[in-house]
């Protein structure tokens, strides 16, 4: 009797070792299966961003100053760019832009130049003319948003009661 048991014991507790991996098995695919579509769905809303790719001329500047964006498709998942606003010819200021992906949610990166740490904006609206990115934890700004109607794009840093408006018109190549 006592073998019995144990053969029966054993033969229970292959079965229950075969059915946890098998079980560890399906979640690992359905958690692959979920990322797998994660990253098509972050693919496809990088297609809804690549209109941002082009020089953008600032037309609203202050007088005396000047500006523009440029931005670059560095990968399916990463878009750079640089802003930069001249007084004369003279360079007075000058970002870097990124708009990434990490785990599943996509990131508008400002680097602003000789500071270390980047301030990261997630991407909380998408549609085919604009975007909006916001950080409730940063001072100044939360919220940066762009809208695109044709070749002009209005972007407004806002947050804390205040909002300044940067017009952009699409650098027309030669």
């Amino acid at each position: 009797m006592y073998n019995t048991v144990t053969e029966s014991k054993l033969i229970f507790d292959k079965k229950t070792k075969m059915n946890t991996k098998k079980l560890l098995l399906m979640i690992s695919l359905v958690l692959l299966t979920h990322a797998s579509n994660a990253q098509e769905s972050n693919k496809q809303k990088f297609k809804k961003l690549e209109w941002l790719t082009a020089k953008w001329i600032r037309t609203n500047s202050n007088v005396g100053h000047s500006g523009y964006e440029i931005w670059r498709k560095v990968s399916d998942l990463k878009l750079s760019g640089k802003g930069v606003t001249l007084k004369g010819n003279e360079i007075i200021f000058t970002e870097n832009l990124e708009l990434i992906v990490q785990g599943i949610d996509i990131f508008y990166v400002v680097t602003l130049a000789g500071e270390k740490n980047p301030v990261y904006f997630k991407l909380t609206e998408l549609n085919d003319n604009g975007f909006t990115c916001e950080n409730p934890e940063h001072d100044f700004p939360t919220k940066i948003t762009y809208r695109r109607s044709g070749n002009n794009v209005k972007a407004v840093i806002s947050g804390n009661g205040k909002s300044v408006d940067y017009i952009f018109v699409r650098e027309q190549s030669n």
